[in-house]
């Protein structure tokens, strides 16, 4: 059923909207994914706070015109899946984890900081660990120099101790 002008407007509007809040955007070709297996990578991308769309390719290369995704609009062919994340790596997360247990999702590319991402690079910005994973991985680095400080200087006031308490039973 095609859309009338105020409706592609409103999808334009919207398409644009996603990616003026978007850091990420990733294309995937869908063709052959069953209905229950789209809704599973449909829920589980919307938990991450990835927005995944089906979009006619020239209403998404309309929308993404002028923003840092208009890289990409030559690869806006075929029946696509585009999905919008402000995290730098929830998009390509969520469809990269899908793809490795469904065949039929193939990953086509995708843009992250205004530059283009061929199937690999996206594939790669999957694999970097979520924000928050870093962010305890570094607040584990600062806080192990100091608790072996601690651990040491309470070492050394037990020992201390016991010396003390020797002397004085002398």
């Amino acid at each position: 059923m095609s859309l009338n002008r105020s409706e592609k407007e409103a999808v334009i509007a919207e398409v644009n909207g996603l990616a003026a809040k978007a850091q990420t955007l990733v294309l995937a070709e869908y063709r052959g994914i069953t209905v229950a297996d789209m809704t599973h990578l449909r829920s589980s991308a919307r938990s991450q706070g990835v927005s995944l769309s089906v979009l006619k390719n020239t209403l998404a290369r309309r929308a993404v015109a002028g923003s840092a995704f208009e890289v990409v609009t030559d690869q806006m062919t075929g029946p696509l899946i585009y999905g919008f994340s402000e995290d730098a790596v929830a998009a390509a997360k969520v469809v990269a984890d899908f793809a490795k247990t469904n065949d039929k999702l193939v990953i086509r590319g995708g843009v992250y900081s205004g530059k283009a991402l061929d199937a690999n690079g996206v594939k790669q910005l999957a694999s970097i660990p979520s924000k928050e994973v870093l962010l305890a991985q570094l607040c584990g680095l600062l806080k192990s120099p100091i608790s072996r400080t601690a651990i040491v200087l309470g070492a050394l006031a037990a020992k201390k101790g016991e010396g003390e308490t020797a002397a004085a039973a002398a």
